[in-house]
């Protein structure tokens, strides 16, 4: 019976407790679904913020995280002279860089251009300071451009860009309203070259005259001012002295020049690369550059979290010259200690070459820009190959070698009277020694070089041009003989282009060729009517002395590497000398023209024209030249001489021309011609291992 009760007070009593249970679970059940909402409420509200409120900050938060490539200069490539030596090198220094983050904004740039600014002061020679950069600059102040825009009325419609362009149009017409101070356009200047720098790109903020003081104030506050860094940069230097800028050029100093800024971005440089500028710096610009250094760089936001090398870079490529340093500067010192003896009140300069007859190369290139009005004389190596002379009389070896090719004289048959020509319609011309006629003689082809005979050479041209002269005869010439002369100068080079591996070649000019002018035709036949450069003359003396191949002249003889430790490594590349063309003319053609070349400086005539030459060992064998010019209204001349040695095997021709001098009887172009063979010979050549003949 007690067990009966038990069970029935069992059950009894856990009928309470599962009524109980079913009133507690829904409850709970309630409080988890309550619970369940509020969360997914707190979900959908914290989504809402963000892919509706702010969704396109994050979108380019994500973008911001990014694997890109950052560039770095490298090492300029050097420039050498024909032994080795350094003419132009790279100058270390410690300098102020900024590489641009790929989602930097203006904003930020302008804060930390300001904050460099406190440490730094940067001026024209690192950044030019245009008035777009101080605009720009003077807007990157938030405050500056609102008061800006508020003065413009602008519809409420207008967008950033076009805010942006009438602020900039307003203080160009309003430069009274606003101004920089000294400190905030060096500020400028830091702004300006940062927001000119692409990408990853390093670009140089203060590469010179970075003061220890500065270094150790930025090198404090680098965490303060992302992308700004410490780095290393180079410039040129020039140990065999600053003259030999005037002939290897200059490099830009303050990124692209401006006026080929579009075409060297297209060729992938960036606005802060430096870049040759004139002459071989330029011309051979891809060559010294060199290849950029390459770094995988890893973002995340505005912090840099990885960087690795890609590629280290390559330092550009190095040139050696022809050129012999030590006897480019005794040359230029030459034409120096000479020149004032010309007479050179209205002179313009003195130029001169020396250049060997087989291969083209130059040994030296020299010369001299005078201003005419103030006097001062500057180097100017490269006047060789681009300002035209009137030569006079040193072409004459060229307009023998027409007759000859012409047939209206050969090496057996070439005698012609020298006497004063005089052709109805024009003044009488005659040779400087015979104005008179009281000289007249018979001249053969190399005497008439040797006394620099006018009238042989203005008789060859008639002949050519199918004439037999007669005194007061009409001149009965046609146009067409001046490109008979002309072609035959040019076969020696004189009159075009000489194909020399330096920018600005000039081919030279020529004088009016109508039938109005035909008696000029005479005057052109013996050097006094176009103009020829001083490269010029130096090829075409070459291609007689070398027996009639006209030689390429060239500077740069090879493009080579570096080693590890910066001094010169493997060849690339040799210049293989070029014959651009070979005269159709026998060897007694140029035997006749070379014996005449050679009784110039030694013949036994009294009117010989170099006898001051006649001395120097080796042998010297050559063509003086005088035209007679007209410089700023006042009557001159033009001193010149081409020439080579030894005079039976050439190994080196000299040319130079003075014009527009008052003395031409001062003897300056021999003289600086003679010391420049024995120049050559003391320090280019020794003259024991040539021929003294």
């Amino acid at each position: 019976m007690k067990f009966f009760d038990r069970i029935t007070n069992y059950f009894s009593s856990n009928k309470g407790k599962h009524k109980n249970a079913q009133s507690i679970i829904p409850s709970r059940l309630n409080l988890l679904l309550w619970i369940v909402g509020i969360l997914l409420l707190m979900l959908a509200g914290r989504l809402f913020y963000l892919q509706i409120l702010h969704g396109s900050s994050y979108k380019a938060e994500v973008k911001r995280s990014d694997t890109t490539i950052q560039t770095n200069n490298v090492q300029r490539g050097m420039i050498y002279d024909s032994r080795g030596q350094v003419i132009v090198g790279n100058q270390t220094h410690q300098a102020i860089t900024y590489t641009k983050s790929s989602n930097v904004t203006a904003d930020q740039l302008y804060k930390i251009a300001n904050r460099l600014g406190r440490y730094i002061t940067v001026n024209n020679s690192d950044t030019r300071l245009t008035d777009r950069n101080e605009e720009d600059y003077y807007l990157a102040n938030k405050s500056n451009l609102k008061q800006i825009t508020k003065k413009l009325n602008l519809s409420q419609d207008a967008s950033d860009d076009e805010k942006y362009d009438a602020a900039l149009k307003y203080l160009k017409n309003h430069p009274e309203e606003w101004h920089l101070s000294s400190h905030e356009k060096s500020n400028a200047r830091i702004y300006a070259a940062m927001t000119g720098a692409y990408s990853l790109s390093t670009t140089y903020i203060k590469k010179s005259g970075v003061t220890s003081e500065e270094l150790a104030k930025v090198g404090e506050h680098l965490n303060q001012m992302p992308g700004v860094k410490i780095g290393t940069a180079w410039t040129r230097n020039y140990p065999q002295g600053k003259d030999f800028q005037s002939l290897t050029g200059t490099v830009s100093s303050s990124g692209l020049p401006a006026d080929q800024i579009n075409s060297l971005l297209s060729q992938g440089y960036s606005r802060s690369d430096n870049v040759g500028q004139s002459y071989l710096e330029k011309m051979f610009q891809g060559t010294l550059v060199g290849s950029k250094s390459q770094t995988q760089v890893t973002t995340s936001g505005s912090k840099v979290t990885n960087e690795i090398v890609k590629y280290p870079g390559k330092k550009g490529d190095n040139l050696v010259l022809t050129i012999n340093a030590k006897f480019q500067k005794r040359v230029q010192q030459i034409l120096e200690q000479n020149y004032s003896s010309a007479g050179i009140t209205y002179s313009p300069g003195v130029y001169a070459v020396v250049m060997n007859p087989h291969t083209g190369a130059i040994y030296a290139m020299a010369g001299i820009d005078r201003n005419q009005k103030t006097g001062k004389q500057t180097p100017d190596q490269i006047g060789a190959i681009n300002h035209p002379i009137t030569m006079g009389s040193v072409v004459k070896g060229a307009t023998i070698m027409g007759g000859l090719m012409s047939g209206v004289i050969t090496p057996s048959d070439n005698t012609l009277t020298d006497q004063p020509i005089k052709v109805a319609g024009t003044s009488t011309k005659a040779s400087w020694f015979n104005k008179t006629g009281s000289a007249n003689m018979a001249l053969s082809a190399p005497t008439a070089l040797e006394v620099s005979s006018n009238s042989y050479m203005m008789q060859l041209i008639m002949k050519e041009g199918g004439m037999n002269y007669k005194p007061g005869a009409q001149l009965t010439l046609k146009p067409s003989i001046f490109d008979k002369e002309r072609q035959y100068f040019n076969m020696f080079g004189l009159g075009q282009k000489t194909g020399i591996d330096l920018p600005g070649e000039t081919a030279g000019y020529n004088g009016p060729s109508s039938q109005k002018h035909i008696g000029s035709a005479l005057d052109l036949s013996y050097g006094n009517y176009d103009g020829y450069t001083v490269i010029q003359l130096a090829q075409y003396m070459s291609t007689i002395a070398n027996g009639g191949n006209r030689m390429r002249p060239y500077i740069v003889k090879e493009i080579r590497g570096s080693k590890s430790n910066g001094k010169l490594g493997r060849v690339e590349s040799t210049t293989q000398p070029q014959v651009q063309f070979t005269i159709p003319a026998s060897k007694e053609d140029f035997d006749l023209v070379r014996q005449g070349l050679y009784q110039v400086t030694h013949g036994t005539s009294s009117y010989v024209t170099a006898k001051s030459l006649g001395s120097a060992k080796p042998s010297i064998s050559g063509k003086t030249g005088t035209a007679e010019t007209v410089t700023n209204g006042h009557q001159t001349s033009t001193i010149s001489f081409a020439g080579y040695s030894p005079s039976k095997n050439p190994q080196v021709v000299v040319a130079l021309a003075i014009p527009g001098v008052t003395n031409e009887n001062g003897g300056a172009n021999l003289n600086m011609a003679k010391q420049i063979f024995s120049a050559y010979w003391k320090i280019v050549q020794d003259s024991k291992s040539t021929s003294n003949n």
